[in-house]
């Protein structure tokens, strides 16, 4: 074979195997950049559900604070209610 027609075969093949390559990349990549976004936006959900989540426990040490005492009632009211073990005899 010619050297010529071998190194123009060798340039047709190079040449297709980088273009698949290069596409393949490109697939692999758009695939990566829509699970980073999904993650993001995951991310912001968390975010926002976080700062939800530090108002209501802010509301609710604060009820605390105002009713503190009745919690304490609460409490004790519980202590009181739960059920005693009874020891078993052999």
């Amino acid at each position: 074979m010619d050297a010529f027609l071998k190194m123009d075969i060798f340039f047709v093949v190079t040449t297709v195997s980088v273009a698949l390559t290069t596409i393949l990349l490109a697939v692999v990549l758009i695939r990566v950049l829509r699970i980073l976004k999904n993650i993001e936006d995951i991310s912001l959900m968390v975010e926002e559900e976080g700062e939800r989540l530090k108002e209501d426990i802010a509301q609710v040490r604060a009820k605390v604070k105002e009713e503190g005492l009745r919690v304490t009632h609460m409490f004790d009211f519980l202590k009181l209610a739960k059920p005693r073990k009874r020891s078993k005899k052999s």
